[in-house]
């Protein structure tokens, strides 16, 4: 079985006995994506024919079929056909956005992790620079810097120790 990774850049071949009726999750060894795959079930239900057929017999006694019905028939199994694979993409859509947005939503909490780190680093070197403007300002500020120099020396003592 032939699928495709939702970045539309890869293609894989994957033996159909490997992915279980409920699905499981594939990665791109290509762009690292990871996605859950169900295996497409075929229309679950199975087109119905209308049993009401205008019949008519002539004069040998042979039935005929009225023309009418025929297309009645068949734009009623198109129309039937259609809606079920509407449905079926419907439901791949849904769970597309689903991981999606669970993707997204990891991804946000890391950058913002990120950008808080990054503020606070920019803080702490912006103090050390203006220390001496500030303490000349806010006396009692010097006692504050240096408890907070000496916790972040015990952090960096701390990670070292657990490398």
């Amino acid at each position: 079985m032939i699928i495709e990774c939702p970045c539309k850049k890869k293609k894989f071949n994957i033996d159909i006995n490997l992915i279980p009726a409920e699905g499981r999750n594939l990665q791109c060894g290509s762009c690292d994506r990871v996605w859950f795959y169900k295996k497409e079930d075929p229309i679950k239900e199975s087109l119905q024919i209308n049993e009401d057929i205008a019949v008519q017999e002539n004069e040998d006694g042979d039935k005929l079929i009225d023309n009418k019905s025929k297309d009645q028939i068949a734009k009623q199994s198109a129309e039937k056909y259609r809606e079920a694979k509407s449905e079926l993409s419907t439901t791949k859509k849904t769970e597309t956005k689903s991981e999606t947005i669970k993707k997204t939503q990891s991804s946000k909490f890391f950058s913002y992790l990120i950008v808080f780190i990054i503020s606070l680093s920019a803080l702490i070197i912006l103090l050390d620079t203006l220390k001496k403007p500030l303490i000349d300002i806010f006396p009692g500020l010097e006692v504050l810097l240096f408890n907070l120099y000496e916790t972040l020396k015990d952090i960096k003592l701390f990670i070292i120790d657990l490398s």
